[in-house]
């Protein structure tokens, strides 16, 4: 009975692992509290086009999708997209070989090769900054399309149109996640870990023996 009990479990959790490694979702994890869709963030989980992230003044949120990484800075609200994010108000810190796209307002920033790129997006108290960190990028804000290089930063002018110049310092980005924190490779583990152990429980001819009842 015992067997069968964790061999149920193991059918119903597998697709629910299987189903959070698919490319279009991605897992977030947070420090301190962090919202997923009006809930607060039970440490991590899985997330899907459409889902809306929240921080607070003294929480970060971290989300890992297939050869991407964003980071969420505190005080921000923030849309995932699946391959792009929208920033509601606050700052994101993305770094990406699969051309993640960010976009506030009018404004959508592009990375200009499948090269590791790594750059960041504020908005915040009226003001919104694209500042290019590691590769390049195009970023259209609406009236004109100009391309950044690493150092450079820029900002949307009153008409719309793209106003850019060097930056001087600035924070490094978060380095590129490592391969176990890929889900792929998490749902794989998972999923392979599973039917291992369903295989095992479910196929032994040895009986399960009760301390109770030798």
């Amino acid at each position: 009975m015992l067997r069968n009990l964790i061999c149920l479990v193991l059918i119903v959790l597998m697709p629910a692992a299987l189903l959070a490694s698919d490319s279009a979702g991605a897992m977030l994890r947070g420090q301190g509290p962090v919202w997923l869709n009006g809930k607060l963030l039970p440490g991590s989980s899985a997330i899907f086009p459409g889902d809306l992230i929240q921080t607070q003044p003294e929480s970060v949120g971290t989300v890992e999708a297939s050869g991407s990484s964003v980071i969420v800075m505190p005080n921000s609200l923030v849309k995932f997209a699946g391959t792009s994010v929208s920033l509601e108000h606050g700052v994101v810190s993305v770094g990406t070989s699969q051309g993640m796209v960010a976009r506030t307002g009018e404004l959508v920033a592009t990375p200009s090769s499948s090269k590791w790129t790594e750059f960041e997006l504020s908005d915040a108290n009226g003001v919104i900054q694209v500042v290019a960190r590691k590769g390049e990028l195009r970023v259209d804000c609406g009236k004109n399309t100009v391309s950044l290089s690493e150092g450079e930063q820029v900002s949307p002018d009153d008409s719309g149109k793209c106003r850019k110049r060097r930056r001087s310092g600035g924070a490094p980005m978060a380095a590129h996640g490592s391969i176990y924190t890929d889900p792929y490779v998490q749902g794989g583990v998972l999923a392979g870990g599973g039917v291992i152990i369903c295989l095992l429980l479910c196929s032994s001819s040895k009986p399960f023996v009760s301390q109770w009842k030798p």
